[in-house]
């Protein structure tokens, strides 16, 4: 059946007044402000990302740049030793070594910069930023990462030996008899994601991965596209957990492109999630996490469970949230790489 110009225009007038009125539902989710006067904008994994995040804010109003901001913020979980899963105090590989990963990227430029598998190098975050910024490279690994950091000047420490070890390897079994074991300080990977008050983004990522890993093995932390992406057009995404399961299917630059096309950070990271389990056998512990924001100042997190933290801050607020799971199992107090 035909129809008439004027139902054409009719019809064509509603289509275009329901999609504006679903942005803005998207535009107005409770908790993700689009609002200008809300940048810059923080948002890290995990609850010790609020003092990550704290951290990265007083950069930025002392007249740093989005990189410095990103930089100083990770520094505070890599120098806590008490921290088990990111930096030094990180739990040691089946060597006895505690391997570090680390990367950051820039929107300005789509620089990128990254070391894995680096040993003794107190603030790994920074040996990726001079990668990125004094090397025609993006990644180095291993021994010639480390060298790398110490002609840089930066701060190294004695390697760690198979005492530690079999220090580690005791405490947690006793840990496994004891209540006490899930303990919520102790976590997984920081990401760190910054959109300044100029509407640039830039993110880093770090962390000491797997416990007890294989000498030499890289997770997703590290690697552009997987545990970070940023992109100065749409926004960025970082993830946690188990690195294997985030790797295999470029989580971070997904989540983007969700964005991309329109889709608000939250469901963006669900919707990742989503797809990834879809591929995955139905008893699979996926155990990811992804955190978002864009380059409106929306922001978002989920979490192949329940439960996983992360954390926000603007100028005006500082706070840890919860996001969505698609399961019903409880992430755990130790994420992915805890396993």
């Amino acid at each position: 059946m035909g129809i008439t110009r004027r139902k054409f225009i009719t019809r064509t007038s509603i289509s275009l007044a329901s999609g504006a009125a679903l942005s803005s539902v998207r535009g107005a989710e409770p908790g993700s402000p689009a609002n200008p006067a809300e940048r810059p904008l923080i948002v890290s994994t995990w609850r010790f990302g609020k003092e990550a995040n704290d951290a990265a804010l007083s950069a930025l109003l002392a007249n740093g740049t989005i990189l410095d901001a990103v930089e100083q913020g990770i520094w505070v979980p890599e120098s806590d030793r008490n921290n088990s899963s990111v930096g030094l105090g990180g739990a040691p590989n089946a060597a006895g070594v505690v391997q570090l990963d680390a990367c950051i990227m820039s929107g300005p430029g789509h620089r990128a910069g990254s070391v894995a598998a680096i040993e003794g190098i107190r603030h790994p975050i920074s040996a990726a930023r001079r990668v990125m910024e004094k090397t025609p490279h993006v990644m180095l690994v291993g021994d010639g990462a480390r060298m790398f950091a110490l002609e840089e000047g930066l701060e190294s420490v004695e390697n760690d030996t198979r005492e530690r070890y079999e220090a580690w390897r005791k405490k947690r079994a006793a840990a496994k008899t004891k209540s006490s074991e899930r303990n919520p300080s102790n976590h997984d990977t920081i990401a760190l994601l910054v959109l300044g008050a100029d509407g640039t983004i830039a993110g880093g990522c770090s962390t000491s991965g797997w416990a007890g890993k294989l000498p030499g093995r890289v997770g997703d932390s590290p690697i552009i596209g997987s545990g970070l992406y940023v992109d100065n057009d749409v926004g960025a995404a970082g993830a946690t957990g188990l690195g294997e399961n985030v790797m295999r299917y470029c989580g971070s630059f997904l989540v983007v492109e969700l964005m991309r096309q329109g889709l608000a950070p939250e469901e963006a990271c669900l919707e990742t999630i989503r797809r990834i389990a879809r591929k995955e056998p139905k008893s699979a512990r996926l155990g990811i996490n992804f955190v978002a924001l864009d380059k409106q100042g929306r922001y978002g997190a989920a979490g192949s469970g329940k439960g996983f933290k992360f954390a926000v801050a603007t100028k005006t607020d500082s706070r840890v949230l919860t996001a969505p799971g698609i399961g019903p199992l409880d992430i755990g107090p130790e994420g992915g790489n805890r396993k």
